[in-house]
């Protein structure tokens, strides 16, 4: 399809869409993940989402537009998961186990390792680009605010003791997930990381619960 076809069908002249939206986004959210915001050249996500730019503006407004709905699609798979493996039966060590892990199984797939679109984006974004910084770093807040979530609920059952210190281990157990996500990109295998999170899991102030 030419270009004058795609303006026309941009303009909503009665004519389909000539791709897939959804698929579309998922190549340019694959993108993003890998190169960031500012290593994404339009010209890498109009080759990854087989479409030109007229196509890529029309469907998915500005570059930092098309950037926050592969953002949000990165959060329904990654944080839909991590929410998961918190709140599910298990005890503290097994649910932050569960979450590390298959954090890092996300991490290091496929034959380039991206390690977190999220902690990652929130590193590499530059100082200009504000309103994604801003977003970023809500979204670090979130993951930050579920694992803090769930270490309380361990306090509530007796696995720490009321005097834990909830945001040194919250914030501890966040920066090892940052660590993973930086060394899973460097090219980290998935062994390697696992056995960090189990030296982590170890160490945390876990109180034997009276028999019976």
């Amino acid at each position: 399809m030419n270009d004058s076809v795609d303006a026309a069908v941009s303009k909503g002249r009665g004519r389909p869409r000539a791709f897939d939206r959804q698929i579309a986004l998922t190549r340019a959210m694959d993108t993003f993940w890998l190169k960031g915001f500012d290593g994404c050249a339009i010209s890498d996500l109009t080759t990854a989402m087989n479409i030109n730019s007229p196509s890529l503006y029309a469907a998915f407004g500005s570059k930092e537009d098309l950037f926050r709905e592969a953002l949000d699609l990165y959060g329904a798979l990654e944080g839909d998961a991590t929410q998961r493996a918190l709140s599910g039966p298990r005890n503290i060590r097994d649910a932050l186990g569960a979450m590390l892990k298959r954090s890092v199984e996300m991490f290091t797939r496929g034959p380039q390792p991206r390690g977190c679109m999220v902690m990652l984006g929130a590193m590499n974004v530059s100082a200009d680009q504000k309103s994604l910084r801003t977003l970023l770093h809500k979204r670090q807040k979130q993951i930050l605010d579920l694992i803090r979530k769930r270490m309380a609920m361990a306090v509530d059952d007796g696995e720490f003791a009321v005097s834990a210190d909830i945001d040194g281990l919250s914030t501890l157990c966040a920066v090892l997930f940052t660590g993973l996500a930086v060394h899973a990109h460097d090219g980290a295998g998935r062994a390697k990381l696992n056995s960090a999170i189990d030296a982590f899991l170890a160490t945390l102030p876990v109180q034997e619960k009276p028999a019976g």
